[in-house]
């Protein structure tokens, strides 16, 4: 007996499997199958020995694949809870630390230096640095010529362009740089911080960075203290 006899017994057709979004038969779709052409099956005409082995082999196959593919996933879902524990275990080893993050986001201290840092491409003739407060509105210029491809840092003193000191509160920079022609080289900015906590959140762990929240995965070196 086929499988679209079978099918049409059960009272169900390829077509209809589709439209559930169901496409492969598990175990119990298997042994319902086994069980309908037991039922239907010709008195005079029965099923041979080696035939239902054969089927009854076949539904042993599905079930011991099944069972492997339950196992498997319960296995790796146990082992992204281990790798998870130990990543927050260490994570908090890190408080007190100072890192180096991919961030365009800083707290300007008290004592108005701040260290900052972008990456280039390849080497550049100017490189243009745009500090800007919470609106938005830009309020330090910086340029530097000749610089190196790779991690370039440099130091803000904390003023304005009039050479005011600024409020010390969060501010953000971009860099943009060029070559000797004019072409626009590819520029990454990133900042520094000391680690003063460790929070874990539902998408992920963060660290308190000089009192910002930043990403476990924006973290790009971490140095002693």
């Amino acid at each position: 007996m086929d499988t679209q006899t079978l099918t049409q017994l059960m009272g169900t057709s390829p077509s209809s499997t589709t439209a559930t979004g169901k496409s492969v038969l598990g175990k119990d779709d298997f042994l319902k199958l086994l069980v309908t052409q037991l039922q239907n099956q010709d008195p005079l005409s029965p099923m041979s020995g080696s035939d239902f082995a054969a089927q009854l082999a076949q539904f042993s196959s599905v079930e011991q694949l099944s069972n492997i593919n339950t196992t498997l996933t319960q296995s790796v879902s146990a082992n992204q809870l281990l790798s998870q524990s130990i990543s927050n275990a260490l994570a908090a080893t890190f408080i007190g630390k100072q890192v180096r993050a991919s961030s365009d986001t800083f707290a300007l201290s008290s004592t108005g230096n701040v260290k900052l840092g972008y990456t280039l491409a390849s080497a550049a003739d100017t490189v243009t640095v745009n500090i800007k407060d919470g609106t938005g509105a830009i309020v330090r210029t910086l340029q530097v010529h000749g610089t190196d491809k790779g991690d370039n840092t440099f130091t803000w003193d904390g003023n304005d362009d009039q050479n005011q000191a600024l409020t010390p509160v969060t501010y953000t920079f971009e860099v943009s740089a060029k070559d000797a022609k004019g072409n626009i080289i590819n520029a990454s900015g990133f900042s520094f911080g000391t680690v003063s906590a460790v929070r874990y959140k539902s998408n992920g762990t963060v660290f308190v960075v000089d009192g910002l929240e930043i990403p476990l995965s924006d973290i790009l070196e971490i140095m002693n203290g």
